[in-house]
């Protein structure tokens, strides 16, 4: 590979960087079972197969999301399972927004607020449930929702003016 292809460069790149990180995440698990499945997945082309499942899993949690009547959003996303979500969104003290969570895929995910006062920490299972939480704001908030050991999956989210 030459310096003059700067796309053939950075693909090389990528592919490097990925063989690495999967690596990584396969070795020392303990187990043996993470491992043979990442395996499995990176000899037959790790993109290829992780990002068309992720794609559908997210647009299966966004359209269950979506189908939840609700005020005006302030504040969404999708995330996966693994990453949670951690947010810190801009509400207006005083105010009262709903919270709406659907996890599409394997396991549980654990909603909690900071302050506690703030709503009610609650268990989100990734079956395609509708959870959804009151959030009453008297001082800046914290939401962090963080996937169960072993959970998989994705979070779709909304927060919304009640």
């Amino acid at each position: 590979m030459t310096c003059s292809n700067p796309r053939a460069w950075l693909a090389g790149c990528a592919v490097a960087a990925s063989v690495v990180l999967l690596a990584s995440c396969t070795s020392g698990s303990g187990d043996g079972k993470a491992s043979k499945d990442l395996s499995s997945s990176a000899a037959s082309g790790s993109q290829a197969v992780t990002e068309p499942s992720q794609k559908k899993l997210t647009e299966q949690a966004q359209a269950a999301l979506t189908a939840v009547q609700s005020g005006k959003t302030v504040e969404a996303g999708a995330e996966r399972v693994t990453d949670g979500i951690h947010t810190e969104p801009s509400l207006s003290e005083g105010r009262t927004y709903r919270l709406i969570l659907v996890c599409v895929g394997n396991g549980n995910a654990r909603l909690t607020f900071t302050p506690a006062s703030t709503g009610t920490e609650t268990e989100v299972p990734c079956d395609q449930s509708v959870v959804q939480r009151r959030i009453t704001v008297h001082k800046p908030v914290r939401i962090d929702v963080d996937g169960t050991k072993g959970s998989t999956g994705v979070i779709a989210w909304r927060i919304a003016i009640i």
